[in-house]
């Protein structure tokens, strides 16, 4: 009689593993490579997103966080245009 809400809570863990792994692969729509130059130096990330805009802003914020420390720079170099940007399929 124990194995009973066992098993259910096994199934239930799984049907919350599958779902999770389902919407994770699922949202992104978006891939792209990014270069970012700043002050010198230049770093490329490649990224995706639900969206192009938030694919290339995740790019440009990973690539900035690679180059750059405190706050000062990190903003400015986040408001950088990127140098290079590759749409990816």
């Amino acid at each position: 009689m124990a194995k009973k809400p066992v098993l259910v809570g096994v199934i239930i863990f799984l049907a919350l593993m599958g779902l999770i792994a389902y919407s994770t692969m699922s949202t992104a729509k978006a891939r792209v490579e990014a270069c970012v130059e700043f002050k010198g130096n230049t770093v490329c990330r490649t990224t995706a997103g639900e969206t192009r805009e938030e694919a290339l802003h995740t790019a440009v914020s990973n690539a900035c966080a690679v180059m750059v420390s405190g706050v000062t720079d990190s903003l400015a170099c986040e408001h950088t245009p990127p140098s290079k940007v590759t749409w990816l399929k």
